[in-house]
């Protein structure tokens, strides 16, 4: 699939359906972020592939109710890291872009697998750090919601999430966030819609 056609595709969908998570997956996903770029080369970001399930049931525990769909996850991905390693330029952090960026990467190579990548915020960070051992000076950036897009839409959605599997949620207007060669802040103010 062309790189356009992926990015196209991906969704935050939350219908999910399980799917089969092996080594080989977690490899091919992990590879596809470590090739991203990063600050000196510095490669910031900790990735804890969790699919055992005993140990997904214990991290369902410290997600907050308006994630109760991620529960049909065959995979979670918590995304950590710490300012300590990246770069820090004029006073400018860098972990978190750079994470970021690799954490992109990740999702759209499972995008390409025909998978559903999803991060959310929506979970007690403490929580998680306690059940996955992550030490308490990472930061849990986002957990990473992995698995099957399901063919129907999950009953413990809310009405705004059911609205959003259905049709994907509308993007900002270009001129609201894309601007030709200086700022443009009466065009990101405008009245205009999304």
């Amino acid at each position: 699939m062309e790189l356009s056609n992926i990015i196209e595709k991906r969704r935050a969908y939350r219908s999910l359906e399980p799917v089969a998570v092996d080594r080989d997956l977690v490899s091919d996903l992990a590879g596809s972020a470590v090739l991203s770029l990063s600050c000196f080369n510095n490669q910031p970001w900790r990735y804890v592939f969790v699919y055992q399930k005993s140990r997904l049931e214990e991290l369902f525990g410290a997600l907050s109710k308006g994630n109760v769909w991620a529960q049909g996850a065959s995979l979670i991905v918590a995304v950590a890291s710490t300012q300590e390693y990246d770069c820090r330029i004029k006073g400018r952090d860098y972990y978190l872009f750079d994470t970021g960026m690799a954490t992109a990467f990740m999702i759209l190579r499972a995008t390409d697998l025909g998978l559903v990548a999803h991060p959310i915020a929506g979970y007690d960070e403490l929580k998680v750090k306690q059940i996955l051992g992550i030490p308490d000076s990472l930061t849990v950036i986002t957990l990473l919601i992995v698995g099957k897009h399901a063919g129907r839409t999950d009953p413990e959605l809310s009405e705004k999430q059911a609205a959003w599997e259905a049709e994907r949620p509308e993007r900002l207007a270009e001129e609201k966030f894309a601007f030709h060669n200086e700022y443009n802040k009466e065009a990101e103010d405008s009245d205009s819609s999304l």
